[in-house]
Parts: structure tokens; C-alpha cells; sequence
């Protein structure tokens, strides 16, 4: 029973991947992918132009194939089901050719505001290429080409491998010095003598150029998905750093056998074609770059699952952090008005608006050294008084009493 779909990129009711794409549970990535391209082609936009069911089964089975051709995407759905996804980082990819000039025009503007447009591969490259019908030139190891492919048109170019140049490994680079948008593709032999796409890099802006590479080196090679960082930043600007080694994506092919192998240059373009240079290495000469970019790529593998970890301590820590600062501000205002209290209780204990008060009712008003100064005058008018009494007492019978003495 499906599913009602919450983001925008996935089918309104979602089905069982695996039922979509008719494969069973334990079938292998390469099972996967080869049901997919038939599904892919089968439903293709450009080849049902008059049929929106087609359409919508279209969108189904690329939703469905980016859950089961990510490891980790389909290990989440296999042990809990659609909710174990972040539904939200499903990215669609859109079919130019099914856009119209006006829709295209807006698709190109988002693109370059720095909204995520991931562009499918127009289905008429794809059969012809399925159908064998394509041109496809030798690119020879250890050379380049430079050349202008439309929109929504492919190059084809020839690799021509000897068991030297396998044993040591094969890098394939595509680089635009106008900083076209373009795809690189690798095709393998199909079993009708035609080529089933394998490998698709989008191009990315690095420096002052745009640039995609495959590397063939016999260890796990990973590339960036640089779609689901940018739609974590919008969705929560904060968590983008610890979302940002999350886009790295393990490359199906990590090696290629002796013989011709087929990549393209597809041009994705909004409006005008692209330039590119494309060239095929052989890594015999870069054996010391190969180690580094196997250290590094184990660096970053290991780095990403500490920040996994870190992530979680990051978030608890983040969280007391606001705790503790809210309390600050709660008691700084707690301590602010204490004190502004204590202040006007200390403004209380004044005499100033006790005197305004009564000089103000209309009463006379006695200055207080004026009552200590009359006071004072009484006690010496008593004691002036006392002292002639003393006198006039001490006179009494003294002429007397002289002269009986005498």
C-alpha cells in the first residue's frame, strides 16, 4: 500500500521501489541499474509527449532508482521504509527538452542563483547510443580533444586501453575554460552491440573554470553531489557544514579491463552550446597523486563519520549553551532591578521634602539655631539673678560680725 509523498520531488503516492522497478530485494546493483535505463527509456518524456501518465511513471522510477542505487539511501529503506528518509534531499532531476523556452529561461535563472537544477539526458542520445547509431571518435591516452557540443547533444570518444595501462589505472577529465555546463558520460558494451550509460558527473565550477573527471584507479573513488549540500544550507543553514561530506557518492566503476571504452560529452547548456577539452590520462605517470588522492579520499571518509559523532555533541552542547544564556539575561534583569530598588529605597530616607512640604503650607518657619539662641539668652538672665541674691545674701551680718571680731 503507498505512501503520501511530503516533499516535491517524489510521485504523490510512493510504491515499493523495488516493485517499481520490478527487481527483488537481494538484486544486485547492476540488476538495478540495467532495469532502470529500460524503465528510464521506456517512460522517457520525449518519447510520450502525448501521454502524462508516462510522465509521472518517469518521475516514479528515477525516484525509485535514487533510492536503490545509494547504498545507504536503500539500507535506510530496507530497514525502515520511506520514513527513514529525508525525503527532503530527494532531488528530481528535469528534462530540458520537455521545458519550453519560457520554463527553461526561469530553470537557467534558479541555476544560477544558486538553486539546485539537475538536468536529465535527452532520451534520443540515449537510444541512439543503445542502438549502436552513435559516432564515436578515438580519443587516444595521453591526448585531448577541444570541441563545441549543443544542447542536449553528445560526443562520443573511443578510449583504447592495453593491459599496462589498466594495471595502472585511467582518468578521464572533461574542463571548459567559458565555464559551460556540461555532463561527462561512460557507457558500457551492451550485450546488442550498443552502450548502456554507466557513469554520469555533472559539471562543477572550480576556479575559473568548470570541470568533471572519472577516475579509474582500483580502489573506491567517491564524487560530490554537491545538490544535497545546497539544499541542506536552505533547509537549515547551521547543519550545512556537518551535511557537507554527506554528498559524497561512491562511483559504480573503480577499474577498466583492456580494450575500447565509451565516454561523452553531453551538453547541458540552458541556451547556447558548450565548449569543453577533454583528454585520457594514464596514471602510470601520476603515481604519487594517485596514493595522495587515496589518502585523502580515507581521510574524508573517516572525517565524515566523526562529524556524524560530532554532530550529536555538537547539538547537546549547543543546546546547554542557550540554556545557560538565557539564564544570564533572566538573572542580569533579576540583579538590575534588586539594585534599582535598593536604590530608591535609599532616595527615601531625606529631609528635603519633609522642609519643601511645610514652607509650602504657609506656616512660619523657625530657623533651629534660633530657638538654641533664645534659649540660651533665658538661662543667663536666671543666673545674673541668682549671683546679685548671692551677693546681697553674703553681705548680711558680715559688719556685724567684723566688729564684734574686732
Amino acid at each position: 500500500m503507498g505512501s503520501k509523498m511530503e516533499g516535491p520531488s517524489a510521485p504523490a503516492v510512493r510504491r515499493d521501489p523495488y516493485e517499481v522497478l520490478s527487481v527483488s530485494r537481494d538484486s544486485s546493483d547492476q540488476e538495478i541499474k540495467t532495469a532502470y535505463r529500460k524503465l528510464a527509456l521506456k517512460y522517457h518524456p520525449d518519447k510520450n509527449a502525448s501521454n502524462p501518465e508516462a510522465s509521472e511513471l518517469f518521475k516514479e522510477v528515477a525516484y525509485s532508482y535514487s533510492i536503490l542505487s545509494d547504498p545507504e539511501k536503500r539500507r535506510q529503506y530496507d530497514n525502515a521504509g520511506f520514513e527513514a528518509l529525508e525525503t527532503d534531499g530527494m532531488d528530481m532531476e528535469i528534462d530540458l527538452s520537455n521545458l519550453g523556452t519560457v520554463n527553461t529561461m526561469f530553470a537557467a535563472l534558479f541555476s544560477k542563483l544558486g538553486v539546485p537544477i539537475k538536468t536529465t539526458i535527452s532520451a534520443n542520445v540515449l537510444e541512439e547510443a543503445l542502438n549502436g547509431t552513435v559516432t564515436v571518435r578515438p580519443l587516444p591516452i595521453g591526448t585531448s580533444v577541444s570541441g563545441k557540443v549543443e544542447k542536449q547533444c553528445a560526443h562520443f570518444f573511443g578510449v583504447t586501453i592495453n593491459e599496462q595501462q589498466a594495471q595502472a589505472g585511467i582518468v578521464v577529465r572533461v574542463t571548459s575554460a567559458s565555464q559551460s555546463k556540461f555532463k561527462l558520460l561512460y557507457f558500457e558494451q551492451d550485450a546488442n552491440s550498443g552502450y548502456g550509460l554507466a557513469l554520469q558527473e555533472d559539471s562543477d565550477k572550480t576556479g575559473k573554470v568548470t570541470s568533471a573527471g572519472m577516475y579509474f584507479l582500483h580502489f573506491q573513488v567517491y564524487r560530490m553531489d554537491s545538490t544535497l549540500n545546497a539544499l541542506a544550507v536552505a533547509k537549515d543553514p547551521e547543519a550545512a557544514f556537518f551535511k557537507r561530506l554527506e554528498g559524497l557518492q561512491p562511483c559504480e566503476v573503480s577499474d577498466l579491463k583492456t580494450g575500447t571504452h565509451i565516454f561523452a560529452v553531453y551538453g547541458d547548456n540552458f541556451f547556447k552550446p558548450a565548449t569543453y577539452t577533454i583528454e585520457a590520462i594514464c596514471a602510470k605517470s601520476y603515481e604519487d597523486t594517485t596514493e595522495k588522492l587515496k589518502e585523502i579520499e580515507a581521510q574524508i571518509l573517516r572525517k565524515r563519520n566523526e562529524l556524524r559523532q560530532f554532530e550529536t555533541e555538537y547539538r547537546q552542547a549547543l543546546a546547554r549553551f542557550q540554556e545557560v544564556t538565557n539564564r544570564y539575561t533572566q538573572e542580569k534583569q533579576c540583579v538590575d532591578e534588586l539594585l534599582k530598588q535598593r536604590d530608591n529605597i535609599h532616595s527615601a530616607f531625606t529631609i528635603a521634602g519633609a522642609v519643601s512640604t511645610v514652607s509650602g503650607s504657609g506656616s512660619s518657619s523657625r530657623v533651629p539655631g534660633d530657638e538654641l539662641k533664645s534659649e540660651s539668652s533665658g538661662d543667663d538672665g536666671a543666673d545674673g539673678k541668682d549671683k546679685s541674691s548671692k551677693k546681697k545674701w553674703f553681705n548680711l551680718g558680715l559688719k556685724g560680725s567684723d566688729k564684734k571680731l574686732g
